[in-house]
Parts: structure tokens; sequence; C-alpha cells
């Protein structure tokens, strides 16, 4: 069986927990080269993984010319090395956020197309087990329309989980461009349209930076988002809760609440207004201090073998960028955004 050639640029965290474990188990996939602007760090990863170790990822699509090309870099590069990727042939899996821009991100959907590859965004929460599950229970119709909603995501900061602490380049604007609300909001952003089935149409937000010193990109963002279908809620996030991770959300609907995250051993908890209570155990959501397999992979991988679409298309990583960029617009104007 001829397996997938795989190339990884950026060899940070995220390559570290997700990406290089879960294509090395791959039973389909090789991994060919690892591509990082510090070679040394590439190297290492060559060294344990296999492959050839690039710091420059031009030559490393021309000399390999992989089948697979996993970005996962600072996001202001995931545009052009995207686009470069795809155009020598190669399928892209592209980490969150998946462009700094609306025109960027519609650059590479365009360029994807154009070469007949598929082009798929990691925003991995929708396929946590929890979050699966809450889809099922939302989807089924029990709990009637949603009515209101909270979501939030938060942790220490990037300092306790990049490769490069206090250094890295999440708190550097020209690298980042944006801070918790891309890092961790756009998950929420995604979430929220994904289990709704639903889209945003107005954003109302303040975005800043209240703790991390040195920085030059927001560390908290509060919205107030509306749906296509009247429902209204909040989704909050931030790099300051400093006293541990928060990954939570609460919907409620005319029938009942769904709650997600809020207890260990039983992450989805449906709660019915006629007071029955249904808890379901059915895994957990990955975050910083508790890795598990993100199923990312697998999804993207499985999509190409069998050339179906990918769950999550440059499309939807666009629409959910869509709401982030409004969120910014929204603190700069003061106004509430419409989300076109």
């Amino acid at each position: 069986m001829t397996k997938l050639r795989t190339a990884i640029i950026g060899c940070g965290a995220i390559t570290q927990h997700r990406y290089a474990p879960e294509f090395a188990a791959h039973p389909q996939v090789e991994i060919v080269a690892f591509c990082d602007k510090n070679r040394e760090r590439a190297q290492a990863y060559a060294d344990r993984y296999g492959g050839k170790a690039y710091a420059d990822y031009r030559e490393m699509l021309h000399e390999q010319k992989p089948d697979i090309v996993t970005v996962c870099t600072p996001n202001a590069y995931h545009a052009e090395m995207t686009i470069a990727a795809v155009q020598g042939g190669a399928h892209v899996l592209v980490e969150k956020p998946m462009a700094a821009t609306k025109q960027e991100a519609e650059a590479m959907i365009e360029a994807a197309q154009r070469s007949a590859v598929t082009l798929m965004v990691g925003q991995s929460q929708r396929l946590m087990p929890p979050h699966l599950k809450a889809k099922e229970v939302l989807s089924s119709g029990k709990l009637g329309r949603v009515l209101t909603f909270r979501c939030s995501a938060g942790h220490k900061g990037p300092e306790l989980w990049s490769v490069d602490g206090r250094s890295s380049w999440f708190f550097r604007h020209e690298e980042a461009v944006m801070g918790a609300a891309g890092d961790l909001g756009i998950h929420k952003a995604d979430l929220v349209r994904w289990l709704l089935d639903d889209e945003v149409t107005d954003v109302s937000a303040f975005i800043g930076n209240r703790d991390k010193e040195d920085s030059d990109v927001d560390d908290n963002m509060v919205c107030i988002i509306r749906m296509r279908s009247g429902a209204i809620g909040s989704i909050v996030a931030s790099w300051t809760y400093y006293q541990g991770e928060d990954n939570t959300s609460i919907f409620w609907c005319e029938r009942g609440t769904l709650k997600i995250g809020f207890e260990p051993d039983y992450p989805v908890i449906v709660q019915m207004n006629d007071g029955s209570i249904e808890k379901y155990g059915v895994g957990g959501i990955s975050t910083n201090d508790n890795q598990l397999k993100s199923g990312v992979v697998d999804s993207f991988v499985n999509s190409i073998l069998t050339n179906t679409p990918p769950l999550i298309p440059g499309e939807e990583g666009l629409r959910s960028l869509k709401v982030i960029l409004a969120a910014f617009d929204s603190t700069a104007t003061g106004r509430t955004i419409s989300v076109g």
C-alpha cells in the first residue's frame, strides 16, 4: 500500500502534542519532512519520527513534493505557506485561525480549488467526543429551539503552552496578528456555528490586553453574538484564567438546558424542564493540561483517501474567522458589526 507522503511546517507545541504523533501513528501516512525556521528543532523531530529537516519551506516543497502538508506556523504565515503547498499539488491541513484576513482566506480557498486539492482547517473542537454528543442531542430536537447560550475558553496563557515560553510568537502582533481571540475565541465561534447549524449575523465585542505585559496582542475577548435563528449568546476567550483552564458551553433551550464540560466524568449533561437529568460519560475534551487524540488527522487523511469533502473545509474556516474579525471591528468602532 502506497502511503501518503506528509510534511509538517512549524515545529512548535501543536506539532509536539498533535500533528507529529498523530501522523506518525497513522498506518497510511509516512512523514517525509519537518520544517521550521529553527532547523535544529526540525531536526529533532526528524530524528524521532523520520523524514528530512528543513529551515526553508519552499525548498522542502520543491525537493519532497509531499502529498500532504500541515501548516502550523505563526498565523501571519498560514496563507502564503498554504497557497505555495496547494499550488505544488499538496493537500493542506492548516491550523486555526486559517488566515489573518478575509482576503487571505479567500485566496487560500481559491488556490485549493484551482489545484483540485483538499483544504481543511484544524478546528479540533468539532471532533471532541463531548461536542459530538452535544451535536447529537441538539440535532434530535428534544430540547427545542436554542434561546441563548454562553461559551468560555480560557487558560493561563501561551507562556505555559508554547515551546518558546514567554518569548513566543503568540505575543508578537506581526506574527500572531491576533491573541486570545484568534487562539481560543475562534474555537468557540466555530463550535457554536457547527452545534447549532446556524450562522452568526451580528457581533458586539470588547477585545484588549489586560495583563500580558510586553505584548501587543489581546489577552481577553468578550463578545455578544446573534445567530440567524435569533438565538443570542456570549463568547469569552482569555489568556488570564490564572486559576486553571476552562472550556465550557451552556445552551438554554425551550425544553431544557445542555451543559458541556462542567463535570469531568460526565462532560455532557441534559437538564429537562420537567426536572429529569441525563448525564453522558463520553470521553474528554482535549486541553493544554490534558492532551487527548484530536481526531483531526484521522478525519483529514480519510477525506483524502476516500476522495470526500473534509469535515472542516476552508469555507467553514473562513466563516468562523469572519466572526472574530467582526469582533475586532466592533472593538475598534464601538459598534455592533454585521457579519456578511
